[in-house]
């Protein structure tokens, strides 16, 4: 079972919790509301405090610019410290205002890109309030028809865009790119895989990386060899862990395929993208629709705990020994030996060894957190997607 450096290794597990996950989501055609929902990013944050006093494992929360804007950001800072908590990756809006429907930072309008750049220099300003190391990047860019607009142009445009915002980040901050295959343009997407996302960073410099969100891949892709990839060339800078079945992503990580999950964390095992040091952000991307917020974000990092304790558990001495000697079976029986072990007992020792509950989910259902919340959050705006 583990060893001492196996538990030390996940001592060192850092998950961050995206703010929009405590707020009022749903479908392209509905949300839903919940009782509790928080009113405001203090209680976005408190409620992820709440995450990480059951489980250890997320210290971090994520905000939404503009769904998270305050007056005054110090003073969310000194309440999220109060509360354990540090304010994490700084993630841009340019998606929902009107002047973007035909595109942000590639629109062939000047002014409009200008307008997608300056929301970007708001959200370093906020980096630079909150202490936060790092911005992300997700476009809605693309077009819907053949013809519709220069694809090449697009990507011309976009990389000047991308290097204007690079260059006003601080010495510590980092720029982090995600890409997504298709959604909600049909047609072509201007950053819709892991090579367009890494050709943009590779130009613009060291402090600009790839985000990978395990939701947005076409079914059937190896999502492992494309984390191996970017670990191998530097610029793997941070998950979206999520899942996803046919077209939509963004569900509990693990649900869909948590075999999947376990290759994908050998292999950020494997290539040095594990622990506090590795520079690698480990983020969850979700909207829980149907289920509770807070009980949902934590079986999902009780997910990703799991099988990174799997992952941990690989013989790899053994499993070099098998592909060196080329016996196919015998190391795809090593993986598997990895995979099928059911560390759960074991997690539970170890979480109550560190005070906290050996079973986080028992933990918070009896912990009266969520009827005290239902009461007590009433009247007023409660957040939601687009908050």
């Amino acid at each position: 079972m583990f060893t001492s450096q196996d538990l030390d290794a996940l001592a060192d597990q850092s998950i961050e919790l995206p703010s929009w996950a405590f707020g009022n989501s749903g479908t392209r055609f509905r949300v839903f509301p919940q009782a509790g929902v928080p009113r405001d990013p203090f209680e976005k944050v408190a409620d992820a405090a709440k995450v990480h006093e059951l489980t250890g494992l997320a210290p971090i929360v994520a905000l939404h610019i503009p769904w998270d804007l305050v007056e005054d950001f110090a003073a969310l800072r000194r309440y999220a410290e109060d509360l354990g908590m540090t304010l994490g990756t700084i993630n841009s809006n340019t998606f929902q205002d009107d002047a973007y429907k035909l595109g942000s930072l590639t629109h062939s309008d000047r002014r409009i890109r200008q307008q997608a750049i300056d929301h970007h220099f708001q959200c370093i300003d906020v980096m630079g309030q909150t202490g936060s190391r790092d911005l992300k990047i997700w476009l809605a860019d693309g077009t819907n028809y053949p013809g519709q607009d220069d694809i090449r142009g697009r990507q011309d445009r976009l990389a000047d865009s991308l290097a204007k915002i690079y260059q006003r980040l601080g010495e510590d901050q980092r720029l982090v790119l995600e890409y997504k295959f298709f959604e909600p343009a049909f047609y072509h997407t201007d950053v819709p895989d892991w090579g367009t996302a890494y050709a943009h960073v590779e130009a613009l410099g060291e402090r600009a990386l790839v985000c990978l969100d395990t939701g947005h891949h076409a079914p059937g892709t190896n999502i492992e060899f494309i984390v191996a990839q970017l670990l191998r060339l530097g610029k793997l800078g941070a998950f979206d862990f999520n899942s996803r079945f046919y077209a939509d992503d963004d569900l509990i990580v693990g649900a869909a395929d948590p075999f999947q999950l376990f290759r994908i964390l050998v292999e950020v095992i494997r290539g040095g993208g594990f622990g506090s040091t590795s520079g690698v952000s480990f983020m969850l991307d979700q909207c829980h629709n149907i289920e509770k917020k807070i009980p949902g974000q934590i079986r999902s990092v009780l997910n990703v705990q799991e099988m990174t304790a799997r992952a941990l558990l690989l013989d790899r001495a053994a499993l070099g020994s098998a592909q060196d000697a080329g016996d196919v079976l015998a190391a795809n029986d090593v993986l598997m030996d990895a995979f099928y072990t059911d560390v759960r007992p074991a997690l539970a020792e170890w979480r109550a060894s560190r005070g906290l509950p050996a079973n986080p989910m028992a933990a918070y259902a009896a912990d009266g957190y969520q009827e005290r919340i239902e009461l007590e959050r009433v009247g007023g705006a409660q957040a939601g997607w687009g908050a």
